[in-house]
């Protein structure tokens, strides 16, 4: 395009109708990506605790045979003694050398602390035992189920952990069914 004097001119700007259409569509498109994103980090952070969960029970697992000890997993808020009166685990746990072997465990002040695992602030953790105890060589005290449900109680998972220590991941109910939420 040539100005009145004859020299080319470049025309790099936008018309205010471009902008204003461009602008609706990022505004449409933020509208449908913003609530899946919520959904991510949910689903990211219920993970996340899942993860913690599930390494707390092989370290029990594996210092139990290393040390030839019970290792305890127990519900703390401070990261230092247990709270099993506790109704959730969403306020951290501890794993622990239960030295004295007692049921439901509680961590004594001599009793080597093992690992510390931080509270998951996104969500609630249930489960069917206050405690559970890692033997070396004899089962029981061990068996139970651990619900992750998230803040909103619309998404659940569970590790479910067998008699013999070892643990496995659903999303079903005994009967089959979807996990509920409980809160």
């Amino acid at each position: 395009m040539k100005n009145r004097h004859g020299s080319t001119v470049n025309n790099n700007g936008f018309t205010l109708i471009e902008m204003m259409i461009t602008m609706a569509v990022l505004a449409i498109l933020a509208a449908v990506a913003i609530p899946s994103f919520a959904t991510i980090q949910q689903n990211t952070a219920r993970r996340t605790a899942m993860n913690n969960f599930w390494h707390a029970i092989f370290l029990a697992r594996s210092e139990s045979l290393k040390r030839n000890a019970v290792i305890a997993i127990c519900k703390s808020k401070n990261g230092i003694t247990c709270d099993n009166n506790l109704s959730d685990w969403s306020a951290g746990w501890i794993v622990f050398d239960n030295l004295d072997h007692d049921e439901p465990a509680q961590r004594d002040s001599q009793e080597p602390l093992l690992q510390v695992y931080s509270a998951w602030q996104t969500g609630h953790i249930t489960s069917n035992r206050p405690t559970f105890s890692f033997r070396p060589t004899t089962q029981g005290a061990v068996n139970g189920t651990i619900v992750f449900c998230d803040i909103d109680g619309k998404s659940a998972q569970a590790i479910i952990i067998s008699h013999t220590g070892r643990p496995r991941q659903s999303s079903r109910d005994a009967s089959n069914k979807p996990l509920q939420c409980t809160n």
